[in-house]
């Protein structure tokens, strides 16, 4: 007899007055019902039926907030001016217990207004849109504003810069849940980059000239199908052919790591993806991935993902 199909995991999306589309339709996607993806997604509002979003659009909701005692992971998208008032009680009620009964509440953009008019942010950082951080921080004192980076992750509350960076929280909580496989497949269905740091900041400096971004983009694309190989800082500047100084100062304006980091959480997650899709033993991955040793690859996993390469494959890998 085949073995029963795992639960899904429950996704609701909820789409407040003045919703942004691509706020709504990232977590929508990213999540969608599909063999490669175990989700659920149910999209909601404050009631069932017709909502009035931003820029001439509107939605057409099946559940109302009954979807927020169903779900698992819950995604509050952007809305139009979030600084003129708070989302209605029931609302805020139902995202508090949803948050008591352990979902998780994941903001896009300005949806990190709603989440914390719940006082759920009270004391924990949160990022929004560049052009509300000030507006969030006035509106929310309590709430650590952080104007310079993509997304935040507090554990149980997470929140993101616009639009675009909601595909890169959309992504972290894929690599938490299901591994770098299963997010580094939903990157290439949406033609996406497959990992941004959170910390990186929201724009890049435009006196970054157009060509040398292009340039440190292919030398990424490069240092990635040589990671088994030593790279150094030297190496990778004369590949995008600036200076060592240049090279690295840029490469975090872009990243918001240091090269020889970026090089490091890439080996990492290399390794990730070996140890979810192979039975190579931990020596022989540390040795394809730039590591060296066991003991090396074990340190590294440890300090950037706070766990071992054991237990990572136990948790992640296929038939698990």
């Amino acid at each position: 007899m085949p073995a029963p199909s795992p639960a899904l995991r429950r996704v609701a999306v909820l789409v407040l007055e003045g919703a942004k589309p691509l706020d709504v339709g990232i977590p929508a996607q990213v999540f969608t019902t599909r063999a490669s993806m175990p989700y659920e997604v149910r999209v909601c509002g404050a009631a069932p039926g017709l909502v009035a979003g931003g820029d001439g659009l509107a939605y057409s909701v099946a559940h109302g907030l009954e979807a927020l005692d169903w779900a698992d992971l819950v995604f509050i998208p952007g809305y139009r001016f979030p600084d003129r008032e708070d989302p209605p009680r029931a609302v805020l009620d139902a995202l508090v217990a949803a948050h008591a009964r352990g979902a998780r509440l994941a903001a896009i953009s300005t949806g990190a207004f709603a989440l914390a008019a719940t006082g759920l942010l009270d004391g924990r950082r949160a990022t929004t849109h560049w052009h509300y951080t000030r507006a969030l921080a006035t509106r929310h004192p309590e709430v650590r504003v952080d104007e310079n980076v993509l997304f935040v992750d507090e554990g149980r509350v997470l929140t993101s810069a616009g639009a675009a960076s909601g595909i890169d929280l959309c992504l972290h909580v894929l690599r938490g849940e299901l591994g770098v496989a299963a997010s580094n497949h939903a990157a290439r269905r949406l033609v996406a980059a497959p990992y941004r740091s959170g910390g990186q900041a929201q724009y890049v400096p435009r006196s970054v000239p157009e060509p040398l971004g292009e340039r440190f983009a292919a030398t990424r694309e490069w240092a990635l199908h040589r990671l088994g190989e030593p790279l150094t800082l030297e190496l990778l500047a004369q590949h995008a052919a600036v200076s060592p100084r240049t090279f690295s100062r840029r490469f975090v304006d872009e990243t918001g790591y240091t090269p020889l980091q970026w090089v490091m959480r890439a080996r990492v997650d290399l390794a990730r993806e070996l140890l979810e899709r192979s039975e190579r033993g931990v020596e022989q991955i540390a040795a394809e991935v730039g590591l060296g040793t066991g003991a090396n690859l074990r340190l590294h996993f440890q300090r950037i993902l706070g766990t071992t390469p054991s237990e990572y494959r136990r948790t992640f890998a296929r038939g698990e």
